[in-house]
């Protein structure tokens, strides 16, 4: 399945999603470039929420950019598979090495707004990153290793306490949605 379809196949479970989702879907056919940073009004990207086995815990990263406890993710840079930029981004930001996708099917979409900012001594002007989401299931056990030049903390958190160390205002919204559809998911398999 291309990438266009499987984001068309998306079931939004809002209005922001549906609007978000048909947004991308524009962006990307009007955009020849939308899978490269050569594009500088918007970026596909992947991102992770990572979850324990048992759906409790939360695994963050702080970073360093944005100065607070985030999910994992990462400019798609010319690969159109979201889920393989999902997990090798997880694995490269948490050291975490026993990951697997809760699902193939896209966890969650979003269209979020970046400041600009500096990243290896170069300016980046604002822009939009256009986010897939996957949930993905790690072993909490594994040893957790900071990537120094994105991060400096990788943690596990609970699910009630998560939202204590998140700075960002704007991606609270996000991660609110995500920790409701995580909770419907554990109340349905009891």
């Amino acid at each position: 399945m291309g990438m266009t379809d499987l984001i068309r196949n998306y079931h939004p479970v809002n209005e922001q999603e549906a609007v978000d989702r048909q947004t991308i879907l524009d962006f990307i056919e009007r955009n020849p470039d939308s899978l490269l940073r050569t594009n500088r009004v918007a970026h596909l990207t992947s991102s992770a929420i990572i979850v324990n086995k048992k759906m409790d815990k939360i695994l963050f990263v702080y970073h360093n950019i944005y100065q607070s406890w985030s999910w994992v993710g990462g400019h798609n840079d010319g690969d159109p598979d979201f889920l393989r930029v999902a997990i090798r981004e997880a694995k490269e930001e948490t050291g975490v090495k026993n990951i697997i996708p809760w699902s193939e099917d896209i966890f969650m979409i979003d269209i979020i707004y970046v400041n600009n900012h500096q990243k290896k001594g170069n300016y980046v002007s604002d822009h939009l990153h256009l986010n897939v989401t996957y949930l993905l299931i790690a072993d909490e056990n594994d040893k957790l290793i900071i990537k120094a030049d994105e991060n400096s903390g990788v943690r596990w958190f609970s699910l009630e306490n998560v939202f204590l160390h998140v700075s960002e205002d704007r991606m609270k919204p996000v991660y609110q949605k995500a920790m409701d559809k995580i909770r419907q998911i554990v109340s349905l398999r009891g």
